[in-house]
């Protein structure tokens, strides 16, 4: 059985990162099936509670109020709506259901309406998940106690990197509220974004970080950067596929035990290199034809892929595409959000 360790040293994941593809994906598939069924994978839907005018400057996100990307901004959604939302993603074989606010904290005033929706879609028998910016302690142990089951809140990229990509949080803002929410007994959800422009040794640098936490993040998201016009990475030069899938594989083995979801930029991605990042050891998506903001595979594509994979949802029956028809269609036009963040 594969270690699990929290002492790693960046020259040693640099060296992972490195390895000869083919013995990386071994490694990485080897590791994977002493902690998984190697086929299944955990299926989460994401809504997004309240979009855009966020006042963060995250230079990736079309959320962010100091860029102008036609973006339109949306106060927070009425519990019923994040209800009926949920419904339609159990009914597609969603097991967890992820809301996501474009928020630098939560407010008090909107803590009651937070606490209801986790309450109420907790009832329906599903995880859940939130993302939400930063949390106080006393925050985190009121959504706790309504039966919050994950936390998202990611770190991004490498400490070293991380001024070049945000200016208002700090990482140690980051690292507290994983704290926070750890004290307060949840779940973290935390991963990063790849192909900023950032170099291997700041992906090396990410995963070292989320791999040294005294407790592994239970859900790991590895994000590849979707360029949205508008942005400050509207240009941003594509990340090599393969340096993605080595990521991927990298995350795997020095995170045994986490689900590692192949999270955003999937719309972008060849039905080949989802294969080859399942194999590597991804074993989580987000599910349905949009993210927070943006375009995501439909089910159908998805359940497709599956079938040709051989794979199956994680803690469910397999699920059929006649099953499909009570999801919600969105506008896939709409801009990308790169991940709660």
């Amino acid at each position: 059985m594969a270690a699990i360790r929290h002492d790693w040293q960046l020259e040693e994941v640099q060296a992972l990162l490195n390895k000869p593809l083919n013995d990386l994906l071994f490694e990485a598939q080897s590791v994977h099936r002493q902690h998984f069924d190697p086929n299944q994978v955990q299926i989460s839907r994401l809504l997004s509670i309240k979009t855009g005018a966020c006042p963060e400057d995250c230079k990736y996100c079309p959320q962010s109020a100091r860029y102008h990307t036609g973006l339109e901004t949306e106060q927070l959604v009425e519990v019923e709506k994040v209800l009926t939302e949920a419904k339609a993603a159990k009914a597609a074989g969603a097991s967890r259901f992820c809301m996501g606010a474009a928020w630098r904290n939560p407010r008090e005033r909107d803590m009651p309406y937070l606490l209801k929706m986790v309450r109420e879609v907790k009832g329906m028998g599903m995880e859940t998940c939130m993302t939400l910016g930063m949390l106080s302690a006393e925050q985190a142990e009121a959504l706790a106690e309504a039966g919050l089951d994950y936390y998202n809140h990611n770190l991004d990229t490498s400490p070293e990197f991380y001024g070049e990509i945000i200016s208002t949080r700090s990482y140690d803002d980051r690292l507290n509220t994983l704290d926070n929410v750890r004290k307060a007994g949840m779940k973290v959800c935390s991963g990063g974004i790849l192909g900023m422009g950032e170099e291997l040794k700041d992906r090396a640098g990410l995963l070292m970080q989320l791999a040294n936490l005294e407790t592994h993040p239970e859900s790991v998201p590895i994000n590849m950067l979707v360029k949205v016009p508008g942005t400050p990475m509207a240009d941003q030069a594509d990340l090599d596929p393969i340096e993605f899938v080595r990521a991927i594989a990298a995350a795997r083995i020095m995170m045994p035990a986490s689900h590692v979801r192949l999270s955003a930029g999937r719309e972008n991605m060849t039905e080949e290199l989802q294969a080859m990042c399942f194999f590597a050891g991804a074993n989580s998506i987000f599910y349905g034809c949009k993210l927070l903001t943006t375009a995501n595979p439909e089910e159908n594509s998805d359940m497709a892929l599956f079938a040709k994979l051989g794979l199956r949802p994680e803690a469910g029956a397999p699920v059929h595409l006649e099953k499909m028809a009570p999801v919600a269609k969105r506008d896939k036009d709409e801009l990308f959000y790169n991940a709660a963040g």
